[in-house]
């Protein structure tokens, strides 16, 4: 009875070779993303941070986007983590300014993001869990800047205001724009070979 009972949930979480070339995609088409972002981002970033220091975390989110939609899209463990890490190396091998800490970045990144997916068990994508995983890896992303980019020296205040902008910015940059670039993929039937494209983002 157990075997039986466990066989399907192997099933449904073992991944399929679509799910691999597609996440490959994603990774990759995601990285492209980043490129751009890396000089149009950092120009926000550097503007918002001189208006006052920690605002700059509100630019941070497009480059949390690749764990959310991973996760979204196939559904499956590791997706978050496999699309966030790919499109930071896409991004380091195309020139990336932080070079071999993009992809530092892209694990804690897509680790914040899988973590919120296996929290819900990888039973709920709708778009509160998507924010939830947008914060998730901005949190983590804050976390790992404590350490190489020597935030841990800055002033609590700083770390607050930082922290309070990756959050949203995660959520909403990542998390909502995820969900919706998710659902408007699913509406042209591009997903119709996964569970995200037949539920339509539910």
């Amino acid at each position: 009875m157990t075997t039986t009972s466990t066989a399907p949930a192997r099933r449904k979480s073992s991944w399929r070779v679509v799910d691999i070339v597609v996440a490959a995609v994603l990774g990759v088409a995601t990285g492209l993303l980043f490129v751009l972002w890396n000089g149009v981002g950092y120009v926000w970033f550097s503007a918002m941070d001189a208006l006052t220091p920690g605002f700059g975390g509100l630019a941070v989110g497009i480059w949390l986007i690749g764990g959310v939609l991973g996760g979204l899209i196939i559904r499956k463990p590791g997706a978050a983590l496999f699309v966030e890490l790919l499109a930071s190396v896409v991004s380091m091998l195309l020139g990336s300014q932080w070079v071999i800490e993009t992809v530092y970045a892209g694990i804690a990144q897509g680790l914040g993001a899988e973590l919120i997916f296996l929290l819900f068990a990888y039973r709920r994508f709708g778009v509160f869990v998507a924010m939830l995983a947008g914060i998730g890896a901005g949190v983590a992303a804050w976390t790992l800047e404590l350490f190489t980019s020597g935030n841990l020296a800055m002033s609590g205040e700083f770390l607050t205001i930082y922290l309070v902008c990756v959050a949203v910015s995660g959520a909403l940059l990542a998390g909502l724009v995820g969900w919706l670039l998710t659902r408007a993929l699913a509406a042209t039937g591009v997903l119709d070979r996964f569970a995200s494209g037949r539920a339509r983002g539910r």
